[in-house]
């Protein structure tokens, strides 16, 4: 089932995007402001292409806000379909990341997450297809940002045995 124009324009659809902006963009922010990178990181080896630490914030910003549109347009068309399933699981997942890394200092376990969260990804790009044009869009470049993270993630965890 395809959503239509009208509603998407629908009042209580509205309401419900700013839900989803809201509930990820906050979770996420919560999350991001409790788990930072502390002295554990700073000491770690980084590989090539390691972006200095401003640049997560606003990239996670606006992927959140891509994910939240995805999630909304997916919650219209079709909220118990498979892709709002594994756009629910890989919010979790997404969510679970930091606290792992930073606060747990399990680079290995963070990765199986990420792997996890990557899988979600695609199985919710390839779902939500059946259901809006837009959405599996909008998560390219959550995609994107993922991989190049998996290799951030993996790339540390061999650098830095025992960490």
């Amino acid at each position: 089932m395809h959503a239509t124009t009208t509603d998407y324009r629908a009042p209580q659809s509205w309401v419900a995007l700013a839900v989803f902006l809201v509930l990820v963009i906050g979770i996420g922010a919560l999350i991001g402001t409790q788990s930072v990178p502390g002295a554990w990181y700073e000491q770690l080896t980084k590989p090539p292409l390691n972006p200095p630490n401003w640049v997560f914030g606003p990239v996670w910003f606006a992927l959140y806000v891509l994910i939240a549109i995805a999630g909304w347009r997916i919650w219209v068309a079709a909220p118990t379909s498979n892709a709002m399933k594994f756009w629910g699981g890989q919010m979790l997942l997404n969510w679970a990341w930091s606290p792992i890394w930073f606060l747990a200092q399990q680079p290995w376990l963070a990765f199986a997450v990420l792997v996890a969260m990557w899988l979600s990804i695609v199985g919710f790009i390839v779902t939500s297809r059946r259901h809006d044009t837009l959405a599996p869009w909008l998560f390219a470049p959550y995609l994107a940002w993922v991989s190049f993270a998996g290799y951030l993630n993996l790339s540390i965890a061999l650098l830095n045995p025992g960490a």
